[in-house]
């Protein structure tokens, strides 16, 4: 067999390469923030001091700021909110309304569907009463 024969003969032996894995982008599309945040019991399509807005159990749950495509979410306490700050500034940020409540900000583009999950399941459990989570199978 000569040189080229046997080099083509092995390239037809080896597995096909596998496809890298790539990396989940971060961001989100407005859709995909609606579906997380309303995909939690008691939410529903509002509006909060006159602006379109997710409710749970009829008060303020999180909205889409359009001014500069960022949602507000409710960081816990003030000390968490200056951690999230801290630790990625590309994705939260406040504005002076902000300041002095435990709100943070975070940029639709830089999020990733985790994260906000997260942040709106601890503030979901923190907002519907203890029969509501129960009723959810979440245990206390």
């Amino acid at each position: 067999m000569t040189k080229p024969a046997k080099k083509a003969a092995r390239a037809k032996r080896k597995p096909a390469a596998k496809p890298k894995k790539i990396a989940p982008a971060r961001g989100l599309t407005p859709a995909q923030f609606k579906k997380i945040a309303l995909s939690f019991p008691g939410t529903a399509e509002g509006t909060s001091y006159g602006m379109p807005s997710i409710l749970l159990l009829g008060k303020f749950f999180t909205r889409l700021r359009k001014e500069d495509n960022s949602l507000v979410l409710h960081a816990g306490s003030i000390d968490e909110r200056e951690m999230l700050l801290e630790m990625d500034p590309a994705t939260f940020h406040i504005t002076d309304h902000y300041k002095d409540y435990p709100g943070v900000l975070a940029r639709l583009e830089k999020l990733d569907a985790a994260t906000l999950k997260a942040m709106l399941e601890r503030r979901w459990r923190k907002m519907v009463p203890k029969k509501m989570l129960k009723a959810a199978g979440v245990v206390e």
